[in-house]
């Protein structure tokens, strides 16, 4: 499930959905309606995803998806029931596109729907503090608190006996039972996905949302983006300490617990039962089997692998750190 609160504008016919992002038809695509912009695992043979990296060429064999915005060198890797759209650079070809269908999740202004909670349906179902707004489109469950100047932002779902705190803010997310989320945190908002150009920066649209599963706490101050074209996703039971990142797209498993002031590139996977001392970084696009420890400070830039115990920088087998460093 995508971010099911950006309006999808498509369907769009292919060739002036090229036509419209300036992508050349060097096939001639007519005909065919292309209804959505998904990543390779959800999309479906009604949509268009993309593909950029071999470290991905797993999944793009087994897409579903009509249409593929991809580079030369990897079309071979995709089914022959996926027609090819090669580009020069693939993630600002997708962005383009996908601002078509959604064209507003590029910009992440201030809810203007959001009014004090005492003019709301909840002013009776919720204990709350002073100067608390609510947007449009939020659900809250049984026996939560809120604390003072907290915006709940508009497209917010929270389950019921969740402790949300002060100054917090929070928008595109989905809040599942028993979640603390601790003073001064935001989630939802975009994350930190642009192209460099010296005239204009180019955003890319993030129409994904957070999932914060049942029984997790969320540390002061931290920050957790929204998805681009898949979801970020807390795991059950996970404990996450003060100043954490987690940027979008980020997958986290169940029973995790990291430390403050780790910080998360986009789009890795971390496994179930991982712990995570204070000031890691875990680089962007890499998987994090279970039952991992990375110790305080370290910098992890390769994948590592279950029942493994890594520190240092870049991140190396624990046994192989301390050798090293007697």
């Amino acid at each position: 499930m995508l971010n099911p609160f950006f309006k999808n504008v498509g369907p769009f016919n292919i060739e002036k959905l090229l036509f419209n992002t300036d992508i050349e038809n060097k096939q001639n695509f007519k005909k065919d309606k292309i209804y959505n912009a998904s990543d390779l695992v959800s999309a479906t043979n009604k949509d268009l995803t993309f593909f950029h990296s071999k470290n991905y060429s797993s999944l793009a064999s087994k897409t579903k998806a009509s249409y593929c915005v991809t580079l030369n060198n990897l079309a071979q890797f995709l089914p022959d029931t996926c027609k090819k759209i090669i580009v020069e650079n693939v993630l600002l070809s997708m962005a383009k596109i996908t601002k078509e269908f959604y064209p507003n999740s590029v910009v992440d202004d201030f809810d203007i729907t959001a009014k004090d909670i005492s003019k709301t349906s909840f002013k009776k179902k919720v204990k709350y503090g002073k100067n608390v707004l609510i947007g449009k489109n939020v659900k809250i469950g049984k026996n939560c608190f809120i604390g003072h100047n907290t915006i709940i932002e508009k497209n917010v779902v929270i389950g019921s006996n969740c402790s949300i705190g002060s100054n917090v803010i929070i928008r595109n997310t989905l809040v599942s039972n028993n979640v603390s989320i601790l003073d001064g945190c935001v989630i939802g908002k975009k994350g930190f996905g642009f192209f460099p150009n010296k005239e204009c920066n180019i955003r890319y649209p993030h129409i994904g949302i957070v999932i914060i599963n049942e029984n997790c706490e969320i540390g002061c101050g931290s920050t957790i983006d929204r998805g681009s074209l898949s979801n970020t996703i807390i795991g059950k039971n996970t404990y996450i300490d003060n100043q954490v990142h987690i940027a979008h797209n980020n997958k986290i498993g169940d029973n995790c617990i990291i430390a403050g002031q780790v910080g998360f590139a986009g789009s890795s996977i971390l496994g179930n039962n991982v712990m995570i001392g204070g000031q890691a970084g875990v680089s962007g696009h890499l998987k994090i089997g279970n039952n991992v420890h990375i110790g305080g400070g370290s910098g992890v830039i390769n994948d590592v692998s279950d029942n493994t115990k890594v520190m240092g920088y870049p991140a190396k087998n624990l046994r192989e750190f301390i050798k090293n460093n007697r």
